[in-house]
């Protein structure tokens, strides 16, 4: 499979490295010194766009425009999504994304939605959110982080919202925790905390690498070749 990468950073390496491992070739490394015209992309088969969010959008219309398949990892663009799958049915375009391509995160995504469902109704438990990342992450709270906190709040009958702040820091009874740091060196941490005063029930994905993150990625381009629509990491692991 030919594979272009729009977003030539760490996470750009390190997903070049797997997809030539797995017999894959990269026909683009787009960076800030060399743009898409740059390159020649007729014959990619499937663009991994890790960037901006400031770039993303328009990366993701410029394959929609090209026909060529492509996959999102960056985050901080999900305000535009609407206009975004509109555009993806109206051009027959190919797109997935996801807040985190990780494997395990996607597992730790579903135990999150079910340990939530058990939670609700026991109300001694309050609930929190942590994220720690390396300090180059622009966005905060993490998209992951985000899905995280949205999954609890839909299966909740007490939050009705998050905020990115500490426990002790939020608006009101109704609002879930999501607290972010940030430090160096720091590929990507995720706690659900339930506490009581008897006792705490957490749940942690700690990512000891970014190799987790390219190789979902890449496993993602491998099963969106070929296809039409709007998916997620969901639908790639049938979760």
């Amino acid at each position: 499979m030919k594979i272009a990468l729009f977003g030539y950073g760490k996470m750009g390496r390190s997903i070049e490295a797997i997809a030539e491992e797995r017999g894959h070739e990269i026909t683009a490394r787009v960076d800030s010194k060399n743009g898409r015209e740059s390159f020649d992309l007729s014959e990619t088969d499937v663009i991994i766009e890790f960037s901006r969010p400031e770039f993303a959008e328009e990366n993701i219309r410029f394959a929609f425009s090209k026909g060529i398949p492509i996959v999102v990892g960056t985050t901080g663009w999900y305000g535009t999504l609407t206009g975004i799958e509109k555009d993806c049915q109206s051009q027959n375009g190919s797109l997935l994304y996801a807040t985190n391509f990780s494997l395990g995160v996607n597992v730790f995504f579903a135990l999150n939605e079910k340990l939530a469902e058990m939670m609700n109704g026991l109300e001694d438990y309050k609930a929190s959110m942590l994220e720690i990342h390396h300090t180059e992450k622009l966005d905060a709270p993490s998209g992951t982080g985000i899905s995280l906190a949205e999954q609890l709040i839909e299966r909740s009958d007490r939050y009705t919202a998050w905020e990115n702040e500490f426990p002790e820091e939020v608006s009101g009874t109704h609002i879930l925790p999501l607290a972010s740091k940030r430090e160096s060196g720091v590929p990507g941490t995720h706690e659900v905390i339930y506490e009581s005063p008897i006792d705490t029930i957490e749940i942690k994905h700690t990512a000891h690498n970014r190799k987790g993150f390219a190789l979902g990625s890449v496993i993602a381009a491998e099963w969106l070749k070929d296809k039409k629509g709007i998916f997620t990491m969901r639908d790639v692991l049938k979760i």
